[in-house]
Protein backbone atom coordinates (compact mmCIF):
# COMPACT_ATOMS: atom_id res chain seq x y z
CA UNK A 1 0.00 0.00 0.00
CA UNK A 2 2.61 2.26 0.63
CA UNK A 3 6.78 2.49 0.03
CA UNK A 4 6.88 3.40 3.63
CA UNK A 5 4.28 3.38 6.55
CA UNK A 6 3.09 6.88 6.87
CA UNK A 7 1.14 6.18 3.56
CA UNK A 8 -0.90 3.20 4.84
CA UNK A 9 -3.32 5.81 7.30
CA UNK A 10 -4.05 7.91 4.33
CA UNK A 11 -5.14 4.97 1.19
CA UNK A 12 -7.80 3.63 4.23
CA UNK A 13 -8.95 7.14 5.39
CA UNK A 14 -9.60 7.70 1.93
CA UNK A 15 -11.58 4.66 1.52
CA UNK A 16 -9.19 2.82 -1.18
CA UNK A 17 -11.47 -0.15 -2.44
CA UNK A 18 -13.40 -0.25 0.45
CA UNK A 19 -16.72 -2.02 -0.53
CA UNK A 20 -20.15 0.21 0.16
CA UNK A 21 -22.11 -3.36 0.48
CA UNK A 22 -23.59 -4.15 3.88
CA UNK A 23 -24.19 -7.10 5.33
CA UNK A 24 -27.58 -7.93 7.37
CA UNK A 25 -25.03 -9.96 9.66
CA UNK A 26 -26.23 -12.11 12.79
CA UNK A 27 -22.86 -12.19 14.04
CA UNK A 28 -23.02 -9.43 16.67
CA UNK A 29 -19.80 -7.19 17.30
CA UNK A 30 -17.78 -7.24 20.80
CA UNK A 31 -18.09 -9.73 23.09
CA UNK A 32 -16.47 -12.89 23.05
CA UNK A 33 -14.37 -13.74 20.29
CA UNK A 34 -14.79 -16.72 19.92
CA UNK A 35 -18.92 -16.92 19.55
CA UNK A 36 -18.29 -13.90 17.13
CA UNK A 37 -15.95 -16.26 15.30
CA UNK A 38 -19.16 -19.18 15.48
CA UNK A 39 -21.66 -16.67 13.57
CA UNK A 40 -19.17 -15.45 11.41
CA UNK A 41 -18.74 -19.23 10.42
CA UNK A 42 -22.63 -19.69 10.61
CA UNK A 43 -23.35 -17.25 8.38
CA UNK A 44 -20.58 -18.03 5.83
CA UNK A 45 -22.14 -21.35 5.44
CA UNK A 46 -25.94 -20.20 5.00
CA UNK A 47 -24.02 -18.11 2.19
CA UNK A 48 -22.92 -21.57 0.19
CA UNK A 49 -19.13 -22.03 2.02
CA UNK A 50 -18.61 -25.29 3.19
CA UNK A 51 -18.28 -26.04 6.99
CA UNK A 52 -14.36 -27.21 6.04
CA UNK A 53 -13.52 -23.92 4.50
CA UNK A 54 -14.97 -21.95 7.50
CA UNK A 55 -13.47 -24.33 9.80
CA UNK A 56 -10.22 -23.97 8.29
CA UNK A 57 -10.16 -19.87 7.26
CA UNK A 58 -11.23 -18.84 11.02
CA UNK A 59 -9.18 -21.95 12.90
CA UNK A 60 -6.20 -19.69 14.29
CA UNK A 61 -7.83 -16.29 14.07
CA UNK A 62 -7.26 -13.88 16.57
CA UNK A 63 -7.55 -10.32 17.54
CA UNK A 64 -4.40 -8.15 16.13
CA UNK A 65 -4.31 -5.15 18.67
CA UNK A 66 -1.48 -3.67 16.06
CA UNK A 67 -4.66 -3.68 13.50
CA UNK A 68 -7.08 -1.64 16.46
CA UNK A 69 -4.38 0.52 17.09
CA UNK A 70 -3.53 1.75 13.63
CA UNK A 71 -7.42 1.78 12.94
CA UNK A 72 -7.58 4.33 15.35
CA UNK A 73 -4.38 6.60 14.37
CA UNK A 74 -5.41 6.49 10.89
CA UNK A 75 -6.27 10.15 8.84
CA UNK A 76 -3.10 11.88 9.78
CA UNK A 77 -2.46 13.68 6.56
CA UNK A 78 -1.46 17.09 6.88
CA UNK A 79 1.53 17.39 3.90
CA UNK A 80 1.27 19.89 1.17
CA UNK A 81 0.95 18.83 -2.08
CA UNK A 82 4.15 19.56 -3.47
CA UNK A 83 6.06 17.72 -0.24
CA UNK A 84 3.99 14.77 -0.31
CA UNK A 85 4.08 14.39 -4.60
CA UNK A 86 7.83 14.91 -4.00
CA UNK A 87 7.87 12.62 -1.17
CA UNK A 88 6.16 9.72 -2.61
CA UNK A 89 6.92 10.53 -7.07
CA UNK A 90 10.86 9.80 -5.80
CA UNK A 91 13.31 8.92 -9.01
CA UNK A 92 13.40 5.74 -8.58
CA UNK A 93 9.54 5.34 -8.27
CA UNK A 94 8.91 7.38 -11.42
CA UNK A 95 12.16 4.94 -13.17
CA UNK A 96 10.78 1.47 -12.23
CA UNK A 97 7.20 2.89 -13.33
CA UNK A 98 9.10 3.41 -16.53
CA UNK A 99 10.66 0.21 -16.38
CA UNK A 100 7.02 -2.11 -15.47
CA UNK A 101 5.40 -0.12 -18.55
CA UNK A 102 7.46 -1.62 -20.36
CA UNK A 103 8.23 -5.41 -19.20
CA UNK A 104 4.62 -5.76 -19.24
CA UNK A 105 3.46 -3.91 -22.30
CA UNK A 106 1.50 -6.73 -23.65
CA UNK A 107 -0.36 -6.99 -20.41
CA UNK A 108 -0.90 -2.95 -20.28
CA UNK A 109 -2.03 -2.97 -24.15
CA UNK A 110 -4.63 -5.85 -23.12
CA UNK A 111 -5.81 -3.77 -20.55
CA UNK A 112 -6.31 -0.43 -22.42
CA UNK A 113 -7.87 -2.78 -24.96
CA UNK A 114 -10.34 -4.46 -22.95
CA UNK A 115 -10.79 -1.72 -20.11
CA UNK A 116 -9.83 1.28 -21.59
CA UNK A 117 -7.88 2.05 -19.04
CA UNK A 118 -4.09 3.42 -20.16
CA UNK A 119 -1.09 1.64 -18.91
CA UNK A 120 -0.07 4.87 -16.66
CA UNK A 121 -2.59 5.11 -14.92
CA UNK A 122 -2.98 1.78 -13.40
CA UNK A 123 0.91 2.05 -13.08
CA UNK A 124 0.91 5.32 -10.44
CA UNK A 125 -1.36 3.23 -8.70
CA UNK A 126 0.70 0.37 -8.51
CA UNK A 127 3.27 2.68 -7.58
CA UNK A 128 1.95 4.55 -5.14
CA UNK A 129 0.26 1.72 -3.40
CA UNK A 130 3.22 -0.99 -2.92
CA UNK A 131 6.06 0.32 -5.31
CA UNK A 132 5.28 -2.30 -7.72
CA UNK A 133 4.76 -4.90 -5.22
CA UNK A 134 7.69 -4.17 -2.92
CA UNK A 135 5.74 -2.84 0.00
CA UNK A 136 2.45 -4.88 0.40
CA UNK A 137 2.29 -5.16 4.37
CA UNK A 138 2.35 -7.83 6.62
CA UNK A 139 -1.08 -7.93 9.17
CA UNK A 140 -2.32 -11.68 8.54
CA UNK A 141 -5.20 -10.72 6.52
CA UNK A 142 -7.89 -13.08 8.33
CA UNK A 143 -6.73 -11.39 11.61
CA UNK A 144 -6.81 -7.95 10.54
CA UNK A 145 -10.67 -8.54 9.05
CA UNK A 146 -11.54 -10.63 12.20
CA UNK A 147 -10.22 -7.95 14.49
CA UNK A 148 -11.86 -5.21 12.58
CA UNK A 149 -15.33 -6.69 12.45
CA UNK A 150 -15.69 -7.95 16.21
CA UNK A 151 -14.27 -4.21 16.89
CA UNK A 152 -18.26 -2.24 17.02
CA UNK A 153 -16.40 1.09 15.15
CA UNK A 154 -17.14 -0.47 11.87
CA UNK A 155 -18.50 -3.75 11.42
CA UNK A 156 -20.86 -2.66 9.02
CA UNK A 157 -17.92 -2.85 6.48
CA UNK A 158 -15.37 -5.34 7.38
CA UNK A 159 -17.93 -8.51 8.06
CA UNK A 160 -18.09 -8.48 4.15
CA UNK A 161 -15.19 -8.38 3.52
CA UNK A 162 -14.23 -11.04 6.22
CA UNK A 163 -17.06 -13.58 4.60
CA UNK A 164 -15.75 -12.61 1.34
CA UNK A 165 -12.23 -13.39 2.52
CA UNK A 166 -13.73 -17.14 3.82
CA UNK A 167 -14.78 -17.37 0.32
CA UNK A 168 -11.64 -16.56 -1.40
CA UNK A 169 -9.79 -19.54 0.81
CA UNK A 170 -12.36 -22.14 -0.66
CA UNK A 171 -11.37 -20.85 -3.81
CA UNK A 172 -7.87 -21.57 -3.02
CA UNK A 173 -6.70 -17.53 -3.93
CA UNK A 174 -5.66 -17.23 -0.07
CA UNK A 175 -4.07 -18.99 2.59
CA UNK A 176 -5.75 -18.18 5.61
CA UNK A 177 -2.30 -18.61 7.56
CA UNK A 178 0.39 -17.07 5.40
CA UNK A 179 -1.65 -14.45 3.38
CA UNK A 180 -0.76 -11.19 4.37
CA UNK A 181 -1.44 -7.49 3.50
CA UNK A 182 -2.85 -4.08 5.05
CA UNK A 183 -3.80 -3.77 8.62
CA UNK A 184 -7.43 -3.10 7.26
CA UNK A 185 -7.20 -6.13 5.21
CA UNK A 186 -6.50 -4.45 1.87
CA UNK A 187 -4.21 -7.72 -0.40
CA UNK A 188 -1.74 -7.51 -3.15
CA UNK A 189 -0.25 -5.36 -5.05
CA UNK A 190 -2.69 -3.01 -6.09
CA UNK A 191 -4.28 -3.04 -2.33
CA UNK A 192 -7.86 -4.64 -3.04
CA UNK A 193 -10.14 -5.76 -0.33
CA UNK A 194 -11.89 -9.09 -1.00
CA UNK A 195 -15.42 -8.16 -2.12
CA UNK A 196 -13.61 -6.46 -4.91
CA UNK A 197 -11.40 -9.01 -5.39
CA UNK A 198 -14.30 -11.52 -6.01
CA UNK A 199 -16.10 -8.83 -7.92
CA UNK A 200 -13.55 -7.30 -10.50
CA UNK A 201 -10.76 -9.85 -9.50
CA UNK A 202 -8.74 -10.79 -13.18
CA UNK A 203 -7.24 -14.46 -13.89
CA UNK A 204 -4.35 -12.84 -16.51
CA UNK A 205 -2.12 -15.05 -16.03
CA UNK A 206 -4.10 -18.20 -16.67
CA UNK A 207 -3.19 -20.03 -13.60
CA UNK A 208 -7.02 -20.59 -13.14
CA UNK A 209 -6.58 -18.06 -9.50
CA UNK A 210 -6.85 -14.51 -9.01
CA UNK A 211 -3.36 -14.27 -6.82
CA UNK A 212 -2.59 -10.21 -6.83
CA UNK A 213 0.31 -10.63 -4.30
CA UNK A 214 2.55 -12.85 -6.40
CA UNK A 215 0.93 -11.97 -9.98
CA UNK A 216 1.75 -8.66 -11.53
CA UNK A 217 -0.36 -9.22 -14.47
CA UNK A 218 -3.65 -10.65 -12.42
CA UNK A 219 -2.89 -7.59 -10.32
CA UNK A 220 -2.69 -4.85 -13.44
CA UNK A 221 -6.01 -6.22 -15.11
CA UNK A 222 -8.05 -6.83 -11.60
CA UNK A 223 -7.29 -2.45 -11.14
CA UNK A 224 -7.98 -1.98 -15.12
CA UNK A 225 -11.60 -3.95 -14.17
CA UNK A 226 -12.37 -1.82 -11.16
CA UNK A 227 -10.91 1.81 -12.64
CA UNK A 228 -13.53 0.66 -15.82
CA UNK A 229 -16.09 -0.05 -12.94
CA UNK A 230 -15.94 3.31 -11.40
CA UNK A 231 -16.55 4.78 -14.60
CA UNK A 232 -13.38 5.59 -16.52
CA UNK A 233 -14.05 6.77 -20.36
CA UNK A 234 -11.78 5.48 -22.75
CA UNK A 235 -9.36 7.54 -24.82
CA UNK A 236 -10.10 10.89 -22.74
CA UNK A 237 -7.78 12.85 -20.49
CA UNK A 238 -7.65 12.95 -16.60
CA UNK A 239 -5.72 15.85 -15.86
CA UNK A 240 -3.32 18.53 -17.63
CA UNK A 241 -0.84 20.90 -16.13
CA UNK A 242 -2.21 24.27 -17.05
CA UNK A 243 -0.67 28.32 -16.86
CA UNK A 244 -3.13 30.58 -14.83
CA UNK A 245 -3.25 34.52 -15.57
CA UNK A 246 -2.17 36.56 -12.51
CA UNK A 247 -6.04 37.39 -11.81
CA UNK A 248 -9.12 35.67 -12.54
CA UNK A 249 -12.39 34.98 -11.05
CA UNK A 250 -10.55 32.53 -8.31
CA UNK A 251 -13.15 31.58 -6.43
CA UNK A 252 -14.25 29.64 -9.75
CA UNK A 253 -11.72 26.93 -8.91
CA UNK A 254 -12.26 24.01 -6.38
CA UNK A 255 -13.57 20.25 -7.14
CA UNK A 256 -17.33 20.59 -7.94
CA UNK A 257 -17.22 24.03 -10.12
CA UNK A 258 -16.64 22.30 -13.74
CA UNK A 259 -16.89 24.59 -16.53
CA UNK A 260 -15.94 23.86 -20.17
CA UNK A 261 -12.56 24.17 -21.63
CA UNK A 262 -13.63 26.73 -23.31
CA UNK A 263 -14.73 28.97 -20.70
CA UNK A 264 -11.63 28.41 -18.96
CA UNK A 265 -9.44 29.68 -21.77
CA UNK A 266 -11.85 32.64 -22.10
CA UNK A 267 -9.89 33.58 -18.53
CA UNK A 268 -6.27 32.89 -19.59
CA UNK A 269 -5.96 29.72 -18.49
CA UNK A 270 -3.67 28.02 -21.06
CA UNK A 271 -1.91 24.47 -21.49
CA UNK A 272 1.17 24.41 -20.05
CA UNK A 273 2.71 22.07 -22.99
CA UNK A 274 0.16 21.01 -26.15
CA UNK A 275 -2.78 22.30 -25.91
CA UNK A 276 -5.81 21.95 -24.28
CA UNK A 277 -8.68 19.33 -25.43
CA UNK A 278 -11.74 19.66 -26.65
CA UNK A 279 -13.39 23.18 -25.79
CA UNK A 280 -16.66 21.40 -24.45
CA UNK A 281 -15.20 19.23 -22.57
CA UNK A 282 -16.19 20.04 -18.57
CA UNK A 283 -13.07 20.93 -16.79
CA UNK A 284 -12.32 21.65 -12.67
CA UNK A 285 -9.70 24.46 -11.71
CA UNK A 286 -7.11 22.38 -9.46
CA UNK A 287 -5.10 24.84 -7.25
CA UNK A 288 -3.62 22.29 -4.67
CA UNK A 289 -1.59 25.66 -2.63
CA UNK A 290 -3.05 28.10 -3.94
CA UNK A 291 -2.97 30.23 -7.30
CA UNK A 292 0.68 30.54 -7.08
CA UNK A 293 1.64 26.80 -6.69
CA UNK A 294 1.11 24.42 -9.35
CA UNK A 295 -2.23 24.34 -11.33
CA UNK A 296 -3.97 21.86 -13.57
CA UNK A 297 -7.22 21.26 -14.94
CA UNK A 298 -8.99 18.02 -14.11
CA UNK A 299 -11.72 16.48 -16.82
CA UNK A 300 -14.14 13.78 -15.62
CA UNK A 301 -11.87 11.01 -15.27
CA UNK A 302 -10.28 12.73 -12.72
CA UNK A 303 -13.61 11.98 -10.72
CA UNK A 304 -12.76 7.97 -10.77
CA UNK A 305 -9.27 9.12 -8.70
CA UNK A 306 -11.49 10.54 -6.10
CA UNK A 307 -13.53 7.11 -6.14
CA UNK A 308 -10.51 5.23 -5.78
CA UNK A 309 -9.29 7.94 -3.13
CA UNK A 310 -11.09 10.72 -1.29
CA UNK A 311 -7.76 12.63 0.03
CA UNK A 312 -7.62 15.29 -2.49
CA UNK A 313 -3.46 15.67 -2.47
CA UNK A 314 -3.11 11.37 -2.68
CA UNK A 315 -5.86 11.85 -5.83
CA UNK A 316 -4.12 14.94 -7.28
CA UNK A 317 -0.71 13.24 -6.69
CA UNK A 318 -1.98 9.81 -8.09
CA UNK A 319 -3.19 11.44 -11.65
CA UNK A 320 -0.41 14.01 -11.75
CA UNK A 321 2.23 10.69 -10.97
CA UNK A 322 0.14 9.07 -14.36
CA UNK A 323 0.65 12.11 -16.60
CA UNK A 324 4.14 11.85 -16.03
CA UNK A 325 4.40 8.26 -17.18
CA UNK A 326 2.75 9.04 -19.69
CA UNK A 327 5.44 11.73 -21.00
CA UNK A 328 4.40 15.06 -19.29
CA UNK A 329 7.13 16.92 -18.10
CA UNK A 330 7.33 18.01 -14.01
CA UNK A 331 5.09 20.94 -12.71
CA UNK A 332 6.25 24.04 -12.34
CA UNK A 333 6.52 24.54 -7.94
CA UNK A 334 5.47 28.04 -8.37
CA UNK A 335 5.43 30.28 -5.00
CA UNK A 336 3.04 29.57 -3.27
CA UNK A 337 2.01 31.87 -0.67
CA UNK A 338 2.77 30.29 3.01
CA UNK A 339 0.63 27.96 4.74
CA UNK A 340 -0.36 27.15 7.89
CA UNK A 341 1.21 24.90 10.73
CA UNK A 342 -0.82 21.95 12.24
CA UNK A 343 -1.79 24.28 15.26
CA UNK A 344 -3.08 27.14 13.15
CA UNK A 345 -4.70 24.83 11.10
CA UNK A 346 -6.94 23.96 14.01
CA UNK A 347 -7.71 27.30 15.03
CA UNK A 348 -8.46 28.09 11.51
CA UNK A 349 -10.72 24.95 11.95
CA UNK A 350 -12.28 26.04 14.89
CA UNK A 351 -12.98 29.64 13.83
CA UNK A 352 -14.62 27.86 10.81
CA UNK A 353 -16.75 25.87 12.24
CA UNK A 354 -17.69 28.65 15.07
CA UNK A 355 -18.97 30.23 11.54
CA UNK A 356 -21.25 27.53 10.88
CA UNK A 357 -19.33 26.14 8.25
CA UNK A 358 -18.99 21.78 8.10
CA UNK A 359 -15.27 21.58 8.43
CA UNK A 360 -15.67 17.90 9.96
CA UNK A 361 -13.20 16.78 12.34
CA UNK A 362 -10.83 19.90 13.66
CA UNK A 363 -7.97 17.68 12.97
CA UNK A 364 -5.51 19.95 11.18
CA UNK A 365 -5.86 18.14 7.93
CA UNK A 366 -7.31 20.48 4.70
CA UNK A 367 -10.13 18.34 3.55
CA UNK A 368 -12.23 19.78 1.14
CA UNK A 369 -14.97 21.07 3.76
CA UNK A 370 -12.24 23.34 4.91
CA UNK A 371 -11.28 24.37 1.35
CA UNK A 372 -14.62 25.21 0.93
CA UNK A 373 -15.08 27.44 4.25
CA UNK A 374 -11.71 29.15 3.36
CA UNK A 375 -12.57 30.24 -0.05
CA UNK A 376 -16.26 31.62 1.05
CA UNK A 377 -14.22 33.59 4.21
CA UNK A 378 -11.23 34.89 1.39
CA UNK A 379 -14.29 35.82 -0.96
CA UNK A 380 -15.82 37.92 1.89
CA UNK A 381 -13.03 39.70 2.81
CA UNK A 382 -11.95 40.18 -0.94
CA UNK A 383 -9.15 38.17 -0.85
CA UNK A 384 -8.18 36.28 -3.93
CA UNK A 385 -10.70 33.19 -3.70
CA UNK A 386 -8.28 30.46 -4.29
CA UNK A 387 -9.25 28.48 -0.96
CA UNK A 388 -4.99 28.44 0.42
CA UNK A 389 -5.21 29.27 3.66
CA UNK A 390 -2.62 31.35 4.61
CA UNK A 391 -1.25 33.11 8.12
CA UNK A 392 -2.70 36.86 6.66
CA UNK A 393 -6.32 34.78 6.09
CA UNK A 394 -5.97 33.60 9.83
CA UNK A 395 -4.74 36.84 11.22
CA UNK A 396 -8.46 38.89 9.68
CA UNK A 397 -10.57 36.12 11.49
CA UNK A 398 -8.90 35.89 15.01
Amino acid sequence: MKQSCFLAAVLLAGGTFLATTTSGHAAACGGDFGQFLNAIKQEAIAAGTSAQTANRALANARIDRKVLSRDRAQGVFKRTFLDFSRRVISGSRFKNGQTNLKKYASVFERAEREYGVPGPVITAFWGLETDYGAVQGDFNTINALATLSHDCRRPELFTPQLLAAIELVGMGDIDPARTTGAWAGEIGQVQMLPVDIIRFGVDADGDGHVRLKKSAPDAILTAANFIRHLGWQADQPWLQEVNVPAEMAWQQSGLGKAISVTEWQAQGVTARAGSLPNGQLPAVLLLPQGRKGPAFLAYPNFSIYLEWNKSFIYTTTAAYFATRLAGASPYNAGNPDPGLNDAQMKALQTILAGRGYDVGDIDGILGAGTRNAVQQEQLRLGLPADAWPTPKLLSMLQ
